[in-house]
């Protein structure tokens, strides 16, 4: 991964984006985070970075992700996201680990489909789909 033009060690850079990703932290949490380390950086800075590298950290991940089991458990459930009723399909595997989810606002099946196709696609077919 290459440094960024703002002249920041790639440690600094990859440790911001990663805390933004994964603890879903403020761009000003982040800004004080690394204030308290002596490092002075530009929430506006810390957001380019994020949007630059996020790609990057995102195609690593999935390639150190542990495979996806062939035994898919499909659920679907009407959970309440910031006030609002929403749809989640979810699959898990045999190791309760997430193959995919959809948040949607509408049940029907066009977003069954979509949410079928995008697993598909990234996974590969399963030897057994069951459904909850």
């Amino acid at each position: 991964m290459r440094c960024s033009r703002a002249g920041f060690n790639q440690s600094i850079i990859l440790l911001c984006v990663r805390w933004y990703l994964a603890y879903n932290l403020s761009l000003r949490n982040l800004k004080e985070m690394m204030a308290e380390r002596g490092i002075s950086v530009d929430p506006a800075t810390v957001h380019r970075l994020v949007i630059r590298h996020s790609p990057e950290l995102l195609d690593k991940f999935n390639r150190r992700k542990r495979a996806v089991t062939g035994r898919w458990h499909l659920d679907e459930t009407y959970i309440k996201v910031r006030g609002r009723w929403m749809y989640l399909y979810r699959t898990i595997d045999s190791h309760n680990d997430t193959v995919e989810f959809l948040f949607t606002e509408r049940r029907n099946l066009t977003a069954t489909k979509r949410f079928l196709r995008k697993a598909l696609k990234r996974h590969g077919w399963p030897k057994l789909i069951i459904p909850a």
